[in-house]
């Protein structure tokens, strides 16, 4: 049984129909126990799990063994709400697929968690010049804050990895705790209108960082445990892009809080207060639905160790996680410095604000119309093969676009309708790339897939806005503080990491490309069930 192939539901029931009623004749004691024989026979059973063309091997633990679909049994039955384990009328044990209405808390928590640790990340960034005088460094020390933000999500990437292995509440409420703990550190750093204390504000915006981990990469692990393969593109795009809403927060509201160096302090408070109000019911939320909500949520994933093997063999993989990881990092970059790539160029710290919310905004509009069109029409690799050439294409104009205000007579028209488009084409990009390396990579958990992912776009994304404050011109630059040099960076890296993700499918692997998590519910529910380390078997139940 260790062939790792799909067998038909009619041949595994042939094969185990014997075995099972001789083991309930023998144990039966006339009390109702004779199944557990039955489940008990296949505890420890190595099985293999085919990956492509890799296999690897993994062990069902020592508990009970999880019971698997059935197949024809798989009838929604009213009134069945919690047991979601019905026995047929052939006296077959079935398990039932089913969706609760539930999971919309814990998605709506999941989505304010990435709404305020995104504020949080640029709590300091929009008001970049008055917080340096405030805390009396540079706009350069400044940035340091939300550098510091994302490095610290790729220090604790392996944390998050096996955190979110064990289920996504547990990554919430992680979240929310490190997020109520950083936000009053950083107020108590700067509760005085006079000054604040910097290393204590770094400290508390160190320990925010540590929480955006755990939610940023949980919307795959949710969506695959709630979710039915007909919703989860659109369900991983209002989560996952929930956090660039709280950017779009940041830049459009803080300016209005900071009007003089003194209003950082009260522009903390309201941030720290927001911030606990939407971690509070984190603790609330419900930790698995009480039965699977496709057969794929319950499909027993590989270890940590064993995906680890096979993501580092498989060349699809690779082909999406560097773009991605590369087009994250630009948006990272580009969302921390607006500010000051604009405020040379004559623009004001509200119309930066704007030109960031742009950025954000018609990217979640966008998203919200496209997401529910993938994912009925499943055509990932369509809209990757559209949206990453008007990405790349779009950070190679932007070079040139702050500079238009001069010679457009004040307008901001330019800075504006280049920040609307890469915001339309990046977050239309980001839900389908995260689903499909799931997609590609299952029965590998969602956890791994999309961990790395932010994690790697999360540390380009802090070495860009290192190396850009680097390259900032000075007092001697055309103006003063000019950073073209940093937007010709930010081109060059978009136009490596485009031909990448156009190769997929190409160069006779065209059968690499098949959605496995899809196949996988596919065959679940209907004659045939998918060998993933854990047998499926009907117990008989005799009365």
């Amino acid at each position: 049984m260790g062939s790792g192939r799909s067998r038909r539901w009619f041949r595994l029931r042939e094969e185990r129909a014997g075995e099972t009623e001789k083991d309930s004749s023998r144990s039966s004691d006339g009390n109702g126990v004779s199944n557990a024989a039955g489940a008990s026979a296949l505890q420890g059973n190595t099985e293999s799990i085919e990956l492509g063309s890799v296999t690897a091997e993994t062990r069902s633990p020592g508990g009970p063994v999880p019971r698997r679909p059935l197949g024809p049994g798989l009838v929604k039955e009213e009134g069945v709400e919690d047991g979601g384990v019905r026995a047929g009328a052939d006296n077959e044990t079935t398990v039932e697929y089913k969706v609760y209405k539930r999971r919309w808390f814990g998605l709506l928590q999941l989505t304010l968690l990435n709404i305020i640790v995104s504020w949080d990340w640029l709590t300091f960034s929009p008001v970049s010049s008055q917080a340096a005088t405030y805390f009396g460094t540079t706009d350069t020390i400044i940035n340091w804050l939300s550098t510091a933000f994302l490095f610290a999500f790729a220090f604790f990437t392996p944390v998050v990895i096996y955190v979110l292995h064990l289920g996504p509440k547990l990554s919430i409420v992680t979240s929310a705790s490190l997020v109520l703990v950083g936000n009053w550190i950083r107020y108590a750093g700067c509760h005085s209108k006079s000054g604040g204390l910097f290393g204590v504000v770094m400290f508390g915006q160190i320990l925010t960082g540590l929480a955006q981990p755990f939610v940023l990469a949980a919307p795959a692990r949710y969506s695959d445990l709630w979710f039915t393969n007909r919703g989860r593109v659109t369900a991983t795009a209002l989560t996952s892009l929930a956090n660039p809403l709280g950017a779009a927060l940041g830049q459009l509201i803080n300016p209005f809080w900071v009007s003089k160096p003194g209003d950082i302090s009260n522009m903390v408070l309201y941030v720290s207060i927001i911030s606990s109000v939407c971690a509070v019911p984190s603790f609330f939320i419900p930790a698995r639905p009480p039965t699977p909500a496709a057969p794929s949520s319950e499909t027993p994933k590989l270890s940590i160790r064993a995906s680890a093997r096979l993501l580092f063999s498989q060349l699809e993989f690779w082909l999406l996680f560097i773009p991605f990881s590369i087009y994250v990092g630009l948006f990272n970059s580009i969302s921390s410095l607006i500010n000051q790539i604009l405020l040379p160029h004559g623009y004001t710290e509200e119309e930066a604000g704007i030109a960031g919310a742009l950025l954000i905004v018609v990217g979640l509009v966008t998203s919200a119309l496209t997401s529910p069109i993938i994912d009925r029409t499943k055509s990932y690799l369509l809209a990757v093969r559209v949206a990453v050439p008007i990405i790349a294409a779009s950070y190679l104009i932007f070079i040139w676009m702050p500079g238009t205000r001069a010679s457009s007579g004040g307008s901001v028209a330019g800075p504006y309708v280049m920040m609307a488009i890469l915001g339309a084409s990046s977050f239309s990009l980001v839900p389908v790339v995260v689903e499909y390396l799931v997609e590609l990579t299952h029965p590998i958990s969602p956890a791994v897939t999309s961990t790395l992912g932010w994690a790697g776009g999360q540390l380009l994304g802090g070495i860009l806005i290192v190396a850009s404050g680097a390259l900032k011109k000075g007092p001697e630059g055309d103006p003063p503080g000019d950073m073209k040099d940093a937007l010709v960076l930010h081109a060059v890296c978009a136009l490596v990491a485009l031909p990448l993700p156009l190769c997929l499918g190409l160069f006779g692997r065209k059968e690499k490309l098949m959605l496995r998590r899809v196949e996988s519910d596919d065959e679940g529910r209907g004659e045939k069930v998918l060998e993933t380390g854990v047998i499926s078997v009907a117990i008989s139940v005799f009365a």
